[in-house]
């Protein structure tokens, strides 16, 4: 017997939650729905994000809804747009066999006067957002004096959200004898304010603790420098191929310069705020749940009423600024009883955020160590050869197996099989052998492995170069490795570590093309003047030896290149707003399985370009930050389906 059954709902409900799969009903379902339809009362129910909370008011509202009685009976109230059109469109599930039943979204961005429309025409149940119901009930489209029944749902977002306000003057407007249901997922001061000025008497449930975390979400968090934080975003996800994931940023801000930034990096990423439309709201929700976007980079606000399947992870970029808010962040992942991971980027600064939420949510976080580039490899390169083993044959590939075997009949099986696999690898770790380790760490620690310029493959054969080219010369590091590359006739990765300050610039290479970089470059004039480059007297991976610098520079005096706050090589947002430099080495990644690209500028692949208004003069780049936004010149991730 299907334990629904046994809560006491009516046939047409049960054959809908037939319809919809439900087996047995979560606990708050369980603990909720017969005390719901037991008899008219206040509820108070204390739940994690993800535990089925609209499907434990939502049964028992309608059982109680008069089908025949056209007027507004019922009203639910929903942080946002998103969760607002998600508990309607359930409503409408769980009622498809109720007969007169109807339901009503009212949320802003859209047309006020179709949704009062709507109403007029016979809306039981109104499904609202405060700040769009209250502007509603001001201008006398709706009336909600004779309501019968009142559900908060998510009520600690909504006063978190800064609507205490509107919500005390809509329940201010609802009958004194009506019934209210309040559910959220934490017991805020405010909400307990909200509970006393307007319950009687209500009955309290609680699933788990109050103010806890689920028991399906394990917590982790990562001890980064804050110049790499967007680097260590993007080696988790590499850390994690089959991510599908919640990306949490404080600001509007930082979510579309992170978003355009994973993008371009090859990642299927898309942003998700409040400047967004809400025909671009509901696009990037679309590819979401359709999973043709595996990295949603979102605010707090925008992501309320995320109700999707199977995310894997929920990452904190940035800590929220109210310690409560993490709470309805790691919810996003381990619905349903499925396991879930909750990350955090972390600065030393931060750490003492890590010890409050604990003590909130009840749980402990798990410190790791963000992944070094051989860690990476090894994990995309076994993730490879399993879906290469797991990869169904379209036998149409048949036809053209002569030709290929023509091809690779030379090759034994081992060789063939490193080919193939190298593909990928190559990409990889040619990016890695470039790349420092970024886990925070004293520089003692780091002097004891041997690593003065953090690289984690032992790969000191880069040659660094200075060069005599500046910012004053009207280059950043994306337009002069442009420059270089072209004048070089390079390749997209052969030009690396990017550094542009006021009157002279650095870079590297690797030592195969030192010749030519000398020969060529030693003879090319820029605008008049005559560039000079000459190779830095160090280990080929970061300063200069300043004492043998020659007299090629174009700016007076003996400035040090660490006379600058050191920028990560790579890090995004253009120019450093204190100094007039930019410190980033670029392009978009190439490869997985996409094919060769051409390098005439970075193409978008595997993502959602969102269109969202851009911040500085209508630029195609992604807002300007001081913070650094990482390497791009890595190797492009296979789009995963």
């Amino acid at each position: 017997m299907n334990k629904f059954e046994q809560l006491g709902l009516n046939e047409s409900l049960l054959k809908a939650i037939l319809d919809l799969g439900f087996e047995n009903p979560s606990e708050v379902q369980e603990k909720a729905i017969p005390l719901l339809l037991e008899k008219d009362t206040d509820m108070v129910a204390l739940a994690q994000t993800g535990t089925g909370k609209t499907a434990a008011f939502g049964f028992p509202l309608i059982q109680k809804i008069d089908a025949d009685n056209r007027n507004t009976q019922a009203l639910v109230l929903s942080p946002t747009r998103e969760l607002c059109l998600q508990i309607t469109n359930e409503l409408k599930n769980y009622s498809k066999y109720e007969k007169g039943i109807n339901v009503v979204a009212v949320y802003g961005g859209a047309s006020i006067t179709e949704q009062a429309r709507d109403i007029k025409r016979g809306a039981q149940i109104i499904v609202a957002t405060p700040g769009r119901m209250q502007d509603m009930i001001n201008r006398g489209l709706v009336n909600i004096k004779n309501i019968d029944y009142c559900i908060l749902d998510e009520a600690d977002e909504m006063l978190n959200m800064g609507f205490y306000e509107d919500i005390v003057s809509i329940l201010s407007d609802t009958p004194d004898e009506k019934s209210t249901w309040l559910f959220s997922a934490t017991m805020p001061q405010e909400v307990a304010r909200i509970a006393k000025q307007f319950m009687t008497d209500p009955l309290e449930i609680t699933v788990g603790t109050k103010n806890s975390g689920s028991s399906t979400v394990s917590h982790e968090f990562y001890l980064v420098n804050a110049r790499d934080r967007y680097e260590a975003l993007k080696r988790l996800a590499d850390a994690n191929p089959d991510i599908f994931s919640v990306v949490f940023c404080r600001t509007k801000r930082d979510t579309q310069a992170i978003a355009e930034k994973l993008i371009e990096d090859g990642y299927s990423a898309a942003a998700l705020h409040g400047d967004l439309s809400q025909a671009q709201r509901d696009g990037v929700m679309k590819s979401f749940r359709g999973r043709q976007i595996q990295m949603l980079v979102a605010t707090d606000v925008a992501a309320r009423g995320i109700d999707v399947d199977n995310v894997t992870h929920v990452v904190n970029y940035q800590l929220p600024d109210e310690i409560e808010t993490y709470n309805h962040r790691s919810g996003r992942t381990g619905r349903a009883g499925k396991l879930g991971t909750s990350i955090v980027i972390v600065t030393k600064s931060e750490l003492r955020k890590i010890s409050s939420i604990e003590r909130i949510i009840k749980q402990k976080f798990e410190e790791k160590t963000i992944p070094s580039g051989i860690e990476i490899c090894e994990i995309q390169l076994l993730h490879l050869a399993n879906k290469i083993k797991d990869t169904e044959v379209d036998h149409e590939i048949d036809n053209y197996l002569p030709a290929i075997n023509n091809v690779l009949e030379d090759l034994s099986k081992e060789e063939l099989i490193k080919k193939m696999v190298s593909v990928e690898f190559n990409r990889f770790i040619a990016y890695y052998k470039k790349n420092r380790d970024i886990s925070a760490q004293s520089s003692g620690e780091r002097r004891e492995r041997g690593d003065s310029e953090g690289r984690e493959f032992n790969n000191n054969g880069a040659v660094r170069y200075f060069v005599n080219i500046g910012s004053r010369d009207n280059f950043d590091w994306m337009s002069l490795k442009d420059y270089l590359k072209e004048t070089l006739d390079l390749g997209r990765d052969d030009v690396f570590k990017v550094d542009v300050k006021e009157g002279f610039s650095f870079f590297n290479t690797d030592p195969q093309h030192t010749d030519k970089v000398m020969d060529v470059l030693n003879n090319v004039q820029l605008e008049g003047r005559r560039i000079n480059v000459e190779i830095s007297k160090n280990d080929g991976g970061g300063r200069r030896d300043h004492n043998n610098r020659g007299g090629g520079r174009s700016s007076g005096g003996q400035r040090r290149e660490g006379n600058f706050a050191p920028r990560r090589e790579g890090s995004g947002g253009g120019f450093r707003s204190d100094r007039n430099s930019g410190s980033r080495d670029g392009g978009s990644r190439e490869g997985g399985f996409r094919g060769d690209r051409n390098s005439s500028g970075p193409k978008r692949e595997g993502g959602f370009r969102s269109s969202a208004p851009r911040s500085e003069g209508g630029s195609d780049r992604a807002p300007r930050r001081s913070e650094n936004f990482g390497d791009s010149s890595r190797p492009r991730r296979p789009r995963r389906d």
